[in-house]
């Protein structure tokens, strides 16, 4: 059983940024330091452990959050690498729902990117302390200083200058630690792995003095025994620097920023030391608060062993055919070969193995316990967001949410074979992705896939050829009108006709008038069972149900109209049932033509985020395409737009929206009504 003073040596951090900033490239050089990886894997040159997926090592770019474990100096570091782009935002959203403490990595060229500052308010939102390390020093154009102000400006944080660049772009070679007032070097022969601490040149004192003073006076802000010595103008030795960073980082008061180049191997060392001296632990935070799924009562989860178990499922993944599922344990313990309680479905679940993951591989374990991410292997029916805790001891975590997805594709299989595999692939896909939503449209018989954006789709379709062989043609989904009628028409079809050897005979007179948008359809008789009998009244409605299936214009449904039978003529030798529905379907088309038919088209409610400096682009673009506003309202520095807008001019919004927005505008749209087109 660990210890509280060895669940006091674990971290559990995500390492989050925009896209290309560095991240995968940072993890890889932590697993080669950290002994964990025997090689560095690029990934320009698709061999980053990390980046373990086809799709990831051809695109160069995170897809899917990896997990790995490694350890640094006595502490047991658990390492979620999460994607940078926009349309699997998702996997950092529920990577850091289950962290303790995250590094953002910024690039000194670009600074804060829009979809760092989309990750750092995921991080901003479950409280996560953060650790700043500003990467590509190395780079041309590299602005370390400047990266530093975005960091405060942009994402409202107080960074704390932890190290200084020695030279710039090509130059640049070293850093120097203002803790300790020295210059570190590595060697280049190394790969990084040897590195040095030196006095600071002579030519460096004066700035290092300054940047030393100015993380005192910062740090004098929130911490006492800083400020006393600060004023009294006394050394502050670098054990009580580090307790008072360490304790702001916690408090969310400060992000310590470090800096470095992990293409050149410059700067991961003191980044590890800064993840085990300045993040928090699973005892160093509050402890997750659960609910008890009867009483509904409060219940505390500790990060002790001994406590019952509370975990929660932050991943659903399929690797090789098996269900694995990525589990956080707060509290507690889970064996391998032992039974789990689901409370969101009230069932038990047996745990068949449980494995340390690295990427995708994994390492057996027979136990893990509080504060532990690992693998499970065995759970059949639970899912992402979900609960395992011990049957006796319930408890309900706070659930994951999820966005709504944005954009739709059409897929049909290639071959019958494809068909029969097409269904069960795409289970699977939404088992491992909430954001991917597959629905099957009843009025066009199109399987729709509904993602986060054109690329995240773009990665399923990909991913159901490589992974499964499934071949299928892809298209754009087919918007579904109504049709319905502006002024009432009427019509009379007299039918008359010898059909195998019998004649049949109805005559039918109907008026159909407009409905008030949203109301439905209505069939009224005016015709009392005296002039004809209810079993050829039920015929007539019964045609004209089915000529409302398709309208006269394009064959959409028909819509808010009301059909009235003002006369009929019965002749009892020849009526038949056939007769009366076929002359009321036909008088139906014929009084939809007389009056006036037209499409309505589906129209969507829209709510889009925008940055204020961009709220004129966003506003006009929606008028081109037929959108109304109805409100815009402030919301943490950006505006939200509440609009209504055709379905059919909304393919390609959200790559327009991103492009006119830097990225930094997203939306979410829902059906509203039907309205004229």
């Amino acid at each position: 059983m660990k210890t509280t003073a060895k669940i006091a040596n674990i971290r559990n951090i995500g390492i989050i940024a925009h896209i290309d900033a560095g991240k995968t490239t940072v993890t890889e050089r932590i697993l080669y330091y950290t002994g964990r990886s025997h090689k560095i894997g690029e990934v320009h040159d698709g061999e980053a452990v990390m980046d373990w997926m086809p799709d990831e090592q051809e695109r160069g770019i995170t897809i899917t959050s990896a997990v790995t474990t490694c350890h640094w100096q006595h502490t047991e570091i658990h390492i979620i690498d999460t994607p940078g782009h926009v349309d699997f935002t998702i996997e950092v959203e529920r990577s850091l729902r289950v962290l303790d403490g995250a590094i953002g990595v910024f690039s000194a060229v670009e600074g804060v990117e829009p979809q760092s500052e989309t990750v750092w308010r995921q991080a901003d939102k479950y409280k996560v302390p953060k650790i700043a390390f500003i990467n590509k020093l190395d780079r041309i154009g590299a602005d370390f200083f400047g990266t530093v102000r975005m960091i405060r400006e942009r994402l409202k944080a107080q960074p704390l200058v932890l190290q200084l660049p020695v030279g710039s772009e090509d130059n640049f070679n070293a850093v120097i630690d203002l803790i300790h007032m020295k210059q570190i070097v590595w060697d280049d022969d190394t790969l990084g792995a040897i590195f040095e601490e030196q006095e600071i040149p002579g030519h460096l004192a004066a700035d290092a003095a300054e940047y030393r003073d100015k993380l005192l006076e910062t740090l004098a802000e929130h911490d006492d025994d800083i400020m006393e010595a600060y004023l009294a103008e006394t050394t502050v030795e670098s054990d009580a620097l580090r307790a008072a960073i360490r304790k702001a980082t916690i408090n969310l008061k400060i992000v310590p920023v470090l800096c470095g180049a992990a293409l050149k191997n410059k700067g991961i060392q003191p980044l590890l030391d800064a993840i085990t001296r300045f993040l928090p632990s699973p005892v160093d935070i509050p402890p997750i608060a659960g609910m008890h799924p009867e009483t509904g009562e409060v219940i505390q989860c500790h990060p002790k062993d001994s406590d019952p178990l509370a975990a929660l499922i932050f991943k659903v993944s399929m690797m090789e055919g098996r269900k694995l599922s990525y589990v956080r344990i707060y509290s507690g313990q889970i064996r391998s070969g032992g039974e789990v309680f689901n409370p969101a479905r009230n069932e038990k679940e047996k745990i068949a193995r449980i494995l340390n993951m690295h990427a995708n591989r994994r390492e057996r374990m027979n136990i893990a316990g509080a504060g532990s991410i690992v693998g499970v292997v065995g759970l059949k029916r639970s899912s992402t967001g979900e609960t395992l805790c011990n049957q006796n001891h319930p408890v309900l975590l706070e659930k994951i949410e999820f966005y709504e997805p944005v954009i739709s594709i059409a897929v049909e299989p290639k071959t019958h074979a494809d068909q029969e595999k097409m269904d069960s692939v795409l289970a699977k896909f939404m088992a491992e992705d909430p954001t991917l939503i597959v629905r099957k449209d009843e009025d066009t018989a199109q399987t729709i896939l509904s993602g986060m954006g054109e690329l995240h789709l773009e990665i399923i379709i990909s991913r159901m050829l490589r992974e499964f062989n499934t071949n299928v043609n892809v298209g754009k989904p087919q918007v579904v009108y109504r049709e319905t009628i502006e002024k009432p028409g009427s019509a009379t079809i007299i039918f008359d006709k010898e059909i195998a050897g019998q004649r049949h005979f109805a005559e039918v007179s109907v008026t159909m008038a407009p409905l008030p948008r949203g109301s439905g359809n209505k069939f009224v008789s005016e015709i009392s069972n005296d002039i004809l009998p209810d079993l050829y009244t039920a015929a007539v409605e019964k045609g004209v149900w089915e000529s409302l299936e398709s309208g006269s214009q394009m064959g959409y449904p028909v819509v808010d109209v009301e059909v009235r039978l003002t006369h009929a003529s019965y002749k009892e030798s020849l009526a038949t049932e056939l007769a009366y529905t076929v002359s009321a379907s036909m008088a139906c088309k014929d009084a939809m033509n007389a009056g006036n038919p037209f499409l309505l088209e589906p129209i969507m409610t829209a709510e889009i985020f925008v940055p204020e400096a961009f709220i004129g682009d966003v506003i006009g673009e929606l008028n081109s395409r037929g959108g109304k506003i109805e409100s815009i309202e402030h919301k943490a520095g950006a505006q939200v737009i509440n609009a209504t807008v055709p379905l059919s001019q909304m393919f390609g919004y959200s790559t327009n929206l991103r492009s006119a927005t830097q990225g930094r505008g997203t939306f979410s749209m829902q059906f509203s009504h039907f309205d004229r087109n």
